[in-house]
């Protein structure tokens, strides 16, 4: 099959990820092209990705900074770098013989103007509801080239369902067999994810110091002011310790030997990368109950899953994460965590999309 892959243009896609979205969509074009299919992302420059073949769209990352997701705020209203990048790529897709267009990006004019593919096209949502981002995909739904709709969680799916129509879920996934694990700890708490208010960094702070234990905080400033209020509070804090983000194998490695992963979600979580990612190394994930973080962590066998901002709570979670079975952690990401997983349920709707129809004579 032939596959073409839109990822997020507002960031680049390579080490250290900026987010879930571009973790996934490396993932997806790895696992997709390992499977024999003929796998082109079209990402921003500067994007790399081991084992896929990535198109250069020539277009810069910052100049779409306007675009990026904020939880607090709606994106900027000005479209037009957005306009004028999409239309490129798209053009670009249509000189290619593909069987099917999938679109990672949060962005309307990505979602407008693939409606004019002569092609089937995916679009999954990775973010919550966004009033622009629903409006383009009302205009998708009502042209001749309707779109699948997917979410990445069931929680997610039942959140859209108010503003527009989802056709079905495509729970992401993480590549366990390449996550190293442990069935040891040291005293360490880690926080790993971009440093924006809706990620949570300063509960996970709270939560670790509530608790008297050390944490460790990797991540890079994707709201700056946010990011430099963080290490401004707590700069004379011997127990905080602030990380640049790092690649995954890195992180994979750090985790592995962490008491435990913190998730304070401070938004309704899509689906939880970090948790599962945590869980696939063996250590215990403790979370906000928020979004799709009930579903990614088992309350009492993988973790802890506490009421949101129940900062004394999730401190209470981490002195019970001994009685957490760090093997179970592991067991519970192979068996619905995984990444192979994903790929088939992807490979699965791209058959039924592209399949012929038949028509049935009549009778």
């Amino acid at each position: 099959m032939r596959i073409a892959l839109i990822a997020p243009l507002v960031t680049a896609i390579r080490e250290p990820q900026r987010g879930g979205s571009q973790a996934i969509v490396a993932d997806l074009a790895a696992g997709l092209t390992g499977r024999g299919h003929l796998v082109h992302v079209y990402a921003a420059s500067g994007s790399a990705i081991p084992g896929a073949t990535v198109i250069d769209t020539g277009v810069d990352s910052e100049s779409l900074a306007a675009l990026l997701y904020r939880a607090d705020r709606p994106s900027s209203a000005d479209l037009t770098a957005g306009d004028a990048a999409f239309a490129h790529v798209y053009q670009a897709v249509t000189q290619v013989p593909y069987d099917i267009v999938h679109n990672h990006a949060f962005d309307p004019p990505a979602v407008r103007l693939a409606a004019s593919l002569p092609l089937p096209v995916v679009h999954t949502l990775h973010l919550p509801p966004e009033p622009a981002m629903a409006a383009a995909l009302d205009y998708a739904g009502r042209s001749q080239n309707r779109p699948i709709v997917a979410t990445v969680s069931a929680p997610q799916a039942v959140a859209w369902e108010g503003l527009i129509r989802v056709d079905t879920v495509l729970p992401n996934g993480v590549p366990v067999e390449r996550i190293p694990w442990s069935a040891d700890a040291d005293e360490r708490v880690v926080f790993a994810g971009r440093l924006s208010p809706e990620k949570g960094a300063a509960d996970a702070i709270a939560i670790a110091r509530h608790a008297g234990l050390p944490i460790h905080v990797y991540g890079d400033p994707y709201d700056v002011e946010y990011a430099q209020s963080l290490v401004d509070a707590y700069r004379n804090d011997l127990g905080v310790f602030f990380h640049d983000g790092v690649a995954r194998t890195q992180l994979w490695q750090l985790m592995s030997r962490a008491r435990a992963v913190l998730c304070p979600a401070k938004w309704e979580e899509p689906y939880g990368m970090v948790a599962a990612e945590a869980q696939a190394s063996g250590t215990p994930v403790i979370a906000y109950r928020r979004g799709a973080l009930p579903e990614i962590a088992v309350d009492g066998r993988t973790g802890f899953v506490v009421d949101a901002d129940d900062i004394e709570g999730a401190a209470h979670a981490l002195s019970r994460v001994p009685s957490i079975d760090r093997r179970e952690c592991r067991r519970h990401a192979e068996a619905n965590l995984s990444l192979a997983a994903s790929i088939t349920a992807h490979e699965r709707l791209y058959q039924r999309m592209t399949a012929p129809v038949t028509l049935r004579p009549n009778a």
